[in-house]
């Protein structure tokens, strides 16, 4: 379908898009959620959402990022796979904004204290187990087209606060009329 020739590119040289920019570092920090994609012995892929408080995927240096792994549903599908094939894929979204970030690397399990201290959030309620560090081989933005306009509920509290607060200033004048004041 032609596009063989455009994507020629990314195989062909060093495109830069290994290290992470300021606008990437920027777009990441922001991010409360991403799917991160492993594959198993058999080949086999595994997606799995994690999502935390904004910044929780870290940005270590300009080709190495890490997050915290919890304990959750106990099954340890990603870390297993990592255990056979240490390349992911990380995908995270901005449906507010309708851009979306693909990153590949490679990753490694790491439990030991210096690793998690750069990891982890102290504010976070929950003990990390581990840390999961991605040394990033190649990044891309992908088209907006098609991503639906999505908001989170922080999202829509700020845009109905000053809404609400009209319809109270309003309803309090009318108020005032009936009573005559």
């Amino acid at each position: 379908m032609d596009s063989r020739e455009s994507y020629q590119r990314f195989e062909e040289g060093d495109l830069g898009n290994d290290r992470l920019t300021p606008q990437l570092v920027e777009f990441i920090a922001e991010r409360e959620s991403f799917y991160i994609g492993s594959n198993n012995a058999n080949g086999w892929p595994y997606i799995q959402f994690r999502g935390a408080k904004p910044g929780f995927l870290k940005v270590l240096d300009e080709k190495t990022l890490g997050f915290a792994d919890f304990e959750g549903n106990r099954q340890y599908l990603t870390i297993g796979n990592l255990q056979d094939d240490d390349r992911v894929f990380l995908f995270l979204m901005d449906y507010a904004h309708r851009r979306r970030l693909k990153i590949w690397g490679r990753a490694q399990v790491f439990e030991d204290a210096e690793t998690l201290s750069r990891v982890v959030d102290p504010d976070y309620p929950a003990e990390a187990r581990r840390a999961i560090v991605v040394r990033v081989e190649a990044w891309d933005w992908n088209c907006p087209q098609h991503i639906p306009i999505k908001l989170s509920e922080e999202q829509v509290k700020a845009i109905v606060a000053p809404l609400q607060a009209r319809i109270a200033d309003l309803e309090a004048q009318l108020q005032g009329k009936e009573t005559g004041n």
